[in-house]
């Protein structure tokens, strides 16, 4: 078990180093957000009864903030590490594939919770939220993170160069969290929207965590756990399969 926490804790010094880059700046982005919005919206939508807009906008854009920087932590550290050749330095060590995968995604998964706690405590500021059901925030936390963490991996495996994870996150990671009903629910859309919005998993994240602050979702909790909870298992075995195989990484 020292190479797996080894491998996590230089991954959290990875991106704790440039705290201004990887945790301030992702914070106050996604602020904006909720400035524009606030401001602009605020008197005209109300979504939940006796939610107001900007209140009922917090927990998406806190979850938003932690699935792009959870997928942004892995990924941009293993493709580095492929493109500098410093991926030699963790393939010579005995360190057994789950834990090369637990490291990365846990370190994942850190940054996504200290990103996220970042947006929280910076929103009541602007509408104060309260947690009716912290262990639901708390699971979908976890799983939510870790399902980014893991296509982090993925995608880093896969992509052979800079540009090529930067269309993953731009053309996938990014569309499917603005989509993931972050800025409104989906039963204010067409039936057709409605309908595909349901093959987001993303919205199941941002749903289910929203559930934990409100007590009020576009479906059931239950549901949505177990999607996401699904998804994380199915990508976690992938993960584990590619970095089996050494997919990418031993030639």
């Amino acid at each position: 078990m020292t190479g797996l926490w080894t491998l996590f804790y230089k991954e959290l010094l990875r991106f704790w180093k440039v705290s201004l880059q990887t945790i301030l700046s992702p914070v106050a982005s996604t602020l904006l957000y909720l400035l524009v919005f606030s401001q602009v919206l605020e008197e005209h939508i109300q979504v939940f009864p006796g939610v107001g807009y900007t209140a009922f906008m917090i927990p998406g854009l806190v979850m938003m903030a932690m699935l792009q920087n959870a997928f942004s932590n892995s990924a941009s550290s293993l493709i580095q590490a492929k493109m500098g050749g410093s991926i030699v330095f963790l393939l010579l060590p005995p360190l057994a594939y789950w834990e090369f995968f637990t490291a990365y995604v846990a370190a994942a998964v850190v940054r996504g919770v200290v990103v996220g706690i970042g947006v929280l405590l910076a929103g009541w500021w602007f509408a104060p939220v309260t947690l009716t059901q912290p262990l639901w925030v708390l699971a979908f936390t976890l799983l939510g993170c870790g399902v980014l963490g893991a296509m982090g991996v993925i995608a880093a495996l896969w992509a052979e160069d800079y540009d090529q994870l930067a269309a993953v996150q731009n053309f996938l990671i990014m569309p499917l969290t603005f989509l993931s009903g972050v800025f409104y629910s989906i039963h204010s859309l067409p039936p057709f929207w409605q309908a595909l919005s349901r093959f987001n998993p993303f919205f199941y994240m941002v749903d289910g965590f929203r559930y934990g602050f409100f007590g009020v979702a576009d479906v059931s909790p239950w549901a949505s756990l177990s999607i996401v909870s699904g998804t994380f298992l199915a990508l976690s075995l992938a993960t584990l399969q590619l970095l089996k195989s050494g997919y990418k990484l031993r030639n």
